[in-house]
């Protein structure tokens, strides 16, 4: 049988001060939390606009992101910024639904490429066509000045965490 241990009566240091943020630092917060938010709104709306052709936002990102050409899974996950084994699922999805086909890759015999197949490109430009409506919709609410300033601002934050990450 163990015996307790007795209470210290030494009190314990305070913790350190925490450190408050910025004016700078509470706004890149407060991006952080819209981003996060409106990223759930638009992987709503995605699904919404790619259900009549029967697909999800994750399956028409990864059909868009070969819609110029073959690319491996890995680089589709880089340019989406998702894990490759996520995409790999997807990506297989497509293949068994005949959107797209597996082909040899000449650079890197381990690393497949990921193609459209011709019903994967008329799925995707089926998506396209309603995306256009609702991007052309939602431009016309906020005006393409604002857009375009609120772009280069995002641009910046993900080129300035892509350089810490790298």
């Amino acid at each position: 049988m163990s015996r307790p241990t007795p209470r210290s009566n030494k009190r314990q240091a305070p913790p350190a001060r925490e450190q408050r943020r910025t004016p700078a630092g509470d706004a890149a917060s407060l991006v952080a939390i819209l981003v996060l938010r409106l990223a759930g709104h638009l992987t709503a709306a995605g699904d919404e606009m790619s259900k009549p052709a029967g697909q999800t936002s994750a399956r028409w990102q990864v059909l868009a992101t070969v819609e110029d050409e073959p690319a491996t899974v890995a680089s589709i996950a880089r340019a989406l910024g998702l894990a490759r084994q996520s995409v790999q699922r997807v990506a297989d999805l497509l293949a068994r639904d005949g959107l797209a086909i597996y082909l040899d890759n000449e650079s890197d015999r381990r690393a497949m490429l990921l193609q459209l197949t011709t019903r994967g490109r008329s799925v995707l430009r089926t998506i396209q066509a309603a995306q256009r409506q609702w991007a052309n919709a939602l431009g016309a609410e906020l005006g393409e000045k604002e857009l375009r300033a609120a772009a280069a601002t995002l641009v910046k934050m993900l080129d300035l965490l892509d350089s810490v990450e790298e």
